[in-house]
C-alpha cells in the first residue's frame, strides 16, 4: 500500500515534501484531476456551441438526442440509485475504461494540444489504475479495467466525411462532456463511499 501511495504521488503531484496518508487522499486529486477536465470540457463545449449560428445548435442538438456516444457501449449504472449501491471497485473499473476510451479521440478535441487533454487523460487513467490496485478485492476483480472491451471512439469518428467536420466536432465535445460528468461521479462517490459516515448522496 505505501507503494502505491508513493507512487500515485509522484503521477499526480510530483515529487513532495508531505507524503499522501491514505486513499482518501488519493481519491482527492484524483477527484480534482476528473474535476479539472470536466470543467474544461463543458467550457469547450460551451465555447463551441456560441461559434455556431441558432439554426446550426438547433439541428446538432435534435441530432445528438437521437444518436449515441461510443462509450455507451461500457456497461456503467443506469441511475443515481445503482450509482450508489456500485462498489468501490466497480465504479474505479468503469470510470478507468471511460478515461481510457478518450485516450486516442482527444487529440481530435476542439483545442486539445492547447490543454494537453491526452496527457490529463493518460495520468488519470494511470492514477485510477494504482487505486483500483489499492482497493483490489479478491471476490470482485476487474482486470485494468478491460471487462467489457469497447471499440474505440476513433473508428467510430473517422466514418464521418469532411464535410461532417461540424457535426464530428459537436459529437466530440458533447460526448466528452458527458463522460467527464460521469467519471467525476463515480469517483466521487467511490471516494464518498471509504468514510463511513459521510453522506453519500447524490
Amino acid at each position: 500500500m505505501d507503494r502505491v501511495v508513493f507512487l500515485l504521488s509522484l503521477i499526480f503531484l510530483g515529487v513532495s515534501s508531505q507524503p499522501i496518508a491514505d486513499s482518501q487522499r488519493l481519491f482527492f486529486t484524483a477527484v480534482s484531476r476528473v474535476h479539472h477536465l470536466h470543467v474544461l470540457a463543458q467550457r469547450l463545449f460551451s465555447d463551441f456551441e456560441s461559434s455556431l449560428q441558432t439554426e446550426e445548435q438547433r439541428q446538432l442538438n435534435k441530432m445528438f438526442l437521437h444518436h449515441f456516444c461510443k462509450s455507451d457501449d461500457i456497461i456503467s449504472p443506469i441511475d443515481k440509485h445503482e450509482t450508489q449501491r456500485s462498489s468501490v471497485l466497480k465504479l474505479l473499473s468503469i470510470s478507468h475504461q471511460l478515461v481510457e476510451s478518450w485516450e486516442f479521440p482527444s487529440r481530435s478535441l476542439y483545442l486539445s494540444q492547447r490543454y494537453q487533454i491526452s496527457q490529463k487523460l493518460s495520468e488519470l487513467k494511470s492514477g485510477i489504475g494504482l487505486l483500483i490496485t489499492a482497493n483490489q478485492d479478491t471476490s470482485e476483480i476487474f482486470p485494468g479495467g478491460a471487462s467489457f472491451p469497447v471499440e474505440p471512439y476513433g473508428n467510430f469518428y473517422q466514418r464521418l466525411g469532411d464535410e461532417e467536420l461540424l457535426t464530428q466536432n459537436y459529437r466530440l465535445l458533447a460526448c466528452f462532456k458527458k463522460d467527464m460528468h460521469k467519471v467525476e461521479t463515480y469517483l466521487t462517490v467511490a471516494k464518498c463511499r471509504l468514510s463511513p459516515e459521510a453522506n453519500c448522496t447524490l
